[in-house]
């Protein structure tokens, strides 16, 4: 709701301030009072275009500030969270022109794009100037119509969620099927590098280990020569050492009283000739293992030279990061006959949501065909009845692919002449069909969308009596559960106000200015008495301006 609208310095406004009934405002004054100035003002917080040609002071700076209270719009504070804006109970919209022409928006006094304040302000303010783009001829808020008169809400909340949810589960199988695309032309190659991996049959460090065994092995016959030469030298040649350390020990023995350092000394020669003793069995030993053996190295030079063929292709230097190599082609094959399985999880997934997807699609649009004739008859009625008897509105349904609302393309059509060429509303309807056409159609629906605030920039245009106490009569019913705002000629429509506000010219100093002031009871009875007969109404138009109000 529209709780106040400050404009300074705009046009031949200097500065007014307007407080705004919840229910039906009515704006009226005569022509040329500035009551197009307004809503040029207004126009500015709704994210309009703006001119330095409305500034009346060229020194100062124009502003207009807009306070909405938001108490009961989700919509609103979704914005604002989404945005990371302040979330108040009212909500401060302003829009600055500087002298040198550059404009600023505001919201809640924090800086905000023209975009953000434009998205935000149709949320809060619908202008039947901007119907044909905005609102009646958009597809999105016929729709929203026909969903509305069908009670389609709980509906299309579960349809959307499993919708996303399809539409989710259609985007990974065809990542699947890409990553299988991409697995295939590798397939072949990856293959063949883990069958030449796996057919070598490598262990741990394995090439290493055959390196140092080749080598042990081509120098078996020098190796066991020398274990030979010193197995001999310590036990089996003309003077071995053992024997000799014996027989060296035996000596000292004899003399080992007459010394006391001769004891440590045979001791530790003792220990030498056993030491060595033990050193010539084990060289034996392994004299004896240490074999030539030409199959065997053979066999270790084909494996080496498959290995290293293997490490160069590979770039890499160790046994290790080829079984590295191998486990990952591996992994690599085994994601192929996997992913057959995954896709295949996945098709059954992405069906099994289409089904739903379409089930509940299925109902919605039957609703919205069952509401069409209704909504059709009750809106040419209603035309009639506001003075427009040719009018006829036609609602047109075809189906589609599946999107976030369902299946249908919703177009409202108009023939405004009976002439049975129906076209869609935003290429036929003019400014003041539109108006009353949005008129009748939020009338309806009223009761099922939380309407924002609505303006009608003089919707009596081309009517009036009878036509015009109906659009007035409407309007009031509408202004039970919403804020109204309408600028008119017509005292039928003028006398259903909550709230009468009447823009004139002032003459301040050498200036002329705009304003405007919210009318009391008698103040009210006399205008619209004015608007029955003129500048001095007759007793009988007062009496009839009464009858109106009442």
């Amino acid at each position: 709701m529209l709780k106040k609208l400050i404009i300074q310095n705009y046009a031949i406004i200097d500065e007014i301030q307007i407080k705004f009934s919840p229910s039906l405002n009515i704006i009226t004054g005569e022509t040329g009072a500035g009551k197009s100035i307004l809503m040029g003002a207004l126009n500015l917080i709704l994210g309009e275009r703006a001119d330095t040609n409305v500034l009346l002071n060229k020194d100062k700076k124009c502003i207009v500030e807009g306070v909405f209270s938001i108490d009961t719009k989700d919509t609103v504070k979704q914005f604002l969270h989404e945005n990371d804006l302040d979330n108040e109970a009212e909500l401060v919209l302003r829009r600055e022109i500087a002298t040198n022409g550059k404009t600023r928006s505001f919201i809640n006094d924090t800086p905000a794009t023209l975009q953000q304040l434009k998205q935000l302000a149709s949320l809060l303010v619908d202008l039947h100037q901007q119907f044909d783009t905005l609102e009646l001829g958009d597809s999105d808020f016929q729709r929203e119509v026909l969903d509305a008169l069908a009670g389609n809400k709980d509906a299309l909340t579960e349809y959307r969620s499993i919708f996303n949810n399809w539409r989710a589960a259609k985007k990974e199988l065809n990542e699947l099927e890409q990553q299988k695309a991409s697995f295939n032309k590798e397939l072949d190659y990856n293959q063949f590098l883990f069958d030449e991996l796996n057919e070598l049959s490598l262990k741990e460090n394995e090439l290493e280990e055959l390196d140092h065994e080749l080598k042990l092995l081509s120098n078996a016959e020098e190796i066991k020569s020398a274990l030979s030469r010193v197995s001999f030298e310590l036990k089996e040649s003309e003077q071995p050492v053992t024997q000799l350390l014996k027989q060296l020990v035996h000596q000292l023995q004899t003399y080992s009283e007459h010394h006391p350092n001769l004891s440590s000394i045979i001791q530790r020669l003792q220990s030498t000739q056993i030491e060595l003793a033990d050193i010539a069995e084990e060289t034996e030993q392994i004299n004896d293992a240490v074999h030539f053996d030409e199959q065997r190295i053979n066999l270790i030079n084909d494996k080496l030279a498959a290995g290293y063929k293997l490490l160069k292709k590979h770039g890499v230097t160790t046994t290790n990061e080829l079984l590295n190599i191998q486990t990952e082609l591996e992994q690599k094959l085994q994601a192929v006959l996997n992913i057959d399985e995954a896709i295949s999880a996945k098709e059954k997934q992405v069906s099994e949501l289409l089904k739903k997807v379409e089930t509940i699609a299925e109902k919605i649009s039957k609703a919205r065909i069952k509401q069409t004739k209704p909504l059709e008859e009750n809106v040419n009625t209603l035309l009639h009845q506001v003075g427009m008897p040719n009018a006829r509105l036609k609602v047109e349904i075809k189906q589609t692919d599946l999107h976030e609302f369902g299946k249908d393309q919703v177009e409202f059509l108009f023939d405004a002449n009976k002439s049975n060429r129906f076209e869609p509303i935003r290429k036929v309807a003019s400014g003041g069909e539109l108006s009353r056409l949005m008129l009748c159609i939020k009338s309806l629906v009223a009761q099922h969308i939380d309407l924002p605030t609505m303006i009608f920039d003089e919707i009596d245009t081309g009517i009036s009596g009878e036509a015009a106490k109906q659009v007035g009569i409407i309007m009031k019913d509408l202004a039970k559960k919403r804020q109204i705002i309408c600028i008119t000629h017509q005292p039928q429509i003028a006398g259903k106000a909550n709230a009468h506000f009447f823009v004139y010219k002032e003459i301040k100093g050498e200036a002329i200015k705009t304003n405007i002031r919210l009318l009391d009871e008698d103040e009210r009875i006399t205008a619209i008495a004015k608007m029955l007969s003129g500048e001095k109404p007759t007793a009988a138009a007062l009496e009839n301006a009464r009858e109106m109000m009442n």
